[in-house]
């Protein structure tokens, strides 16, 4: 973040005009061509704006940017100011200027984006016009609402951030000795003029990752007092996945599907254990991405695998933590196992795992900035999205689908418990799960539970603890609701895959998305090309888990074949 900021003030050029940006391929550089403020010409909305080069660019990071920026011009000019939360826009952080201020800010303002472009607008509609122009704050001084963005982009130009990531500004009127705010908040609109100010930290009012730190604010002491809509608890995340190209793995595998076959002459169905549940393009690496991009609340990562660690992964950065199957399952004579719903039984056994988290297969992504409140209460109950697809009727046999006997299995069993008949899967999102939820189930479905922890593959037998039963049975204890959430499923065997893909990434308009394959594609080399090709251009900015290139070849040889695969691509 500091580097960013310094980076942005790197250089004392008058602003060039788009004709010779375009002229320079749409971009510019300080005159000894150092990587100092690299600026760019991007289109936003229709709109050709200039943006800073920032290497490790995050939606995060450019608002929490804006945020830092903005304080430090105010504090530089020696202005009164402070911040303020509960706003109509809970995700961009806001600043209040007493009305009094106003002219002595609009010159600040206009000339620090004169030099450092920048842009002033409505905040709704979002409408923004260049800060650097005089005209520009002319126009806007019936507003008593603006929105302020330095825009940024990533090295590739496919993230930009413009307004939407923002800050707002409020120009709070002088009345009868007290200062009121423009517009309504949940915490207070009238101060005395005098009211004494104190300091915060600016994550408060924009939310970063824990390891990072963005400075200190000026703000009221209302403001720091925890809301009834805050989310206090920690939130972490649980990832499953299983290196499918490790012969190791592959031959424990083949075994037991051998003991399997000649023990009990039980057939499998081609679902419960084919290729297509265990290959993989990476997607965790990209997943993990997503994960850093827009959902900087999350506290800690675990990822749980069969003894394996990706040889792309850091495992020394802070928040990751790699898990083997031995720690966790409650019975070690049940592995190895290579049945996802057998390891989302034992989750809930994860050393040190928060109360509340989230279950992703890493076909699962996040595909815009998302909050707490998308999968939890502030109270701490759990939100869980029905799908359209409906769980068949009739009891469960070894002709279903590996996914519609489990649905079946777990009718029965809410049945039994509340009395209702469940008839609807659950979408393939991240799952919000309750630690002590799970250890409930664990004693109130003791049977199922063991035989479902048992099965080494996918069985008639199986029920989806983590993805589905957990939801059911926490909403028939008052314990979850059924949530909303803007998602997008792709069938990669689908021939529109690759059309829903591209409108995917020309609009970025879901909250989460999933790309699953349970059978095995007809060209598999050209799946993989148009995967690949889509989740590079979607996410081309690493995380910080993933380390150098060069390491990560390093690192290889020492760990086995290349890490890659989910277990079990679990369909709900």
């Amino acid at each position: 973040m500091r580097t960013s900021v310094k980076r942005s003030f790197a250089t004392a050029d008058a602003v060039r005009s788009a004709a010779v940006v375009r002229a320079m391929s749409g971009r510019r550089r300080g005159e000894e061509g150092t990587a100092d403020d690299v600026r760019r010409v991007v289109r936003v909305a229709g709109k050709h704006l200039q943006a800073v080069e920032v290497d490790g660019a995050t939606e995060w990071a450019a608002r929490a940017r804006n945020l830092h920026l903005l304080v430090s011009f105010l504090e530089e000019a020696g202005m009164d100011y402070f911040c303020v939360r509960g706003t109509g826009s809970p995700r961009v952080p806001c600043v209040a200027i007493p009305a009094r201020w106003r002219g002595r800010f609009e010159e600040l303002l206009q000339a620090a984006c004169a030099r450092y472009p920048g842009y002033v607008g409505t905040a709704s509609p979002l409408r923004l016009r260049p800060g650097g122009s005089a005209t520009s704050w002319r126009a806007l001084r019936g507003q008593s609402v603006l929105r302020l963005a330095w825009v940024v982009c990533d090295p590739t130009g496919k993230l930009v951030f413009g307004g939407e990531s923002g800050c707002d500004i409020e120009f709070w009127d002088e009345v009868d000795g007290k200062l009121v705010a423009p517009r309504p908040n949940k915490v207070v609109t009238e101060i005395p003029v005098d009211a004494g100010r104190c300091w915060a930290g600016q994550k408060r009012f924009s939310t970063v990752p824990g390891p990072y730190m963005t400075g200190r604010t000026r703000t009221l002491p209302e403001f720091l007092a925890a809301l009834p809509d805050d989310h206090l608890f920690p939130i972490d995340v649980v990832y499953t996945w299983v290196d499918d190209s490790d012969p190791l793995w592959r031959a424990r595998r083949d075994a037991a599907r051998r003991q399997l076959a000649a023990g009990r002459g039980d057939v499998l169905h081609e679902q419960a254990a084919n290729d297509a549940r265990f290959t993989s393009r990476d997607e965790l690496k990209y997943s993990l991405r997503s994960l850093h991009q827009y959902a900087p609340w999350v506290r800690n990562i675990f990822l749980v695998t069969a003894g394996q660690v990706p040889s792309w992964l850091r495992t020394d950065f802070p928040g990751i933590r790699v898990v083997d199957h031995r720690e966790i399952f409650s019975d070690p004579d049940a592995l190895p196992t290579f049945n996802s719903h057998a390891i989302e039984s034992q989750l809930h056994h994860i050393e040190d795992l928060a109360e509340h988290f989230l279950y992703l297969n890493d076909d699962v992504f996040f595909g815009r900035p998302v909050s707490p409140g998308t999968f939890f209460h502030p109270n701490g109950l759990t939100k869980f999205f029905q799908s359209k697809a409906l769980i068949p009727s009739g009891g469960a046999s070894s002709d279903d689908l590996p996914v519609n006997a489990a649905g079946k299995n777990s009718r029965g069993l809410i049945a039994q418990q509340f009395g209702t008949v469940i008839s609807q899967k659950m979408k393939h999102t991240p799952h919000a799960l309750r630690r002590s939820v799970l250890a409930e189930m664990e004693h109130v479905y003791g049977k199922a539970h063991r035989v479902t922890q048992h099965s080494r593959f996918r069985s008639p037998t199986d029920v989806p603890i983590a993805s589905s039963l957990h939801h059911y049975y926490a909403y028939g204890s008052a314990r979850a609701t059924v949530g909303d959430i803007r998602y997008l499923y792709v069938d990669l065997a689908d021939e529109l895959a690759q059309r829903r893909l591209n409108n995917l990434l020309a609009r970025r308009n879901f909250d989460t998305f999933c790309m699953n394959d349970t059978v095995t594609a007809a060209d598999p080399e050209a799946q993989a090309r148009m995967v690949s090709t889509f989740l590079d251009s979607y996410f081309p900015v690493p995380s910080p888990f993933e380390a150098a290139p060069e390491a990560a070849s390093e690192a290889a040889p020492l760990r086995g074949a290349a890490r890659r695969g989910e277990l079990g691509n679990t369909e709900s």
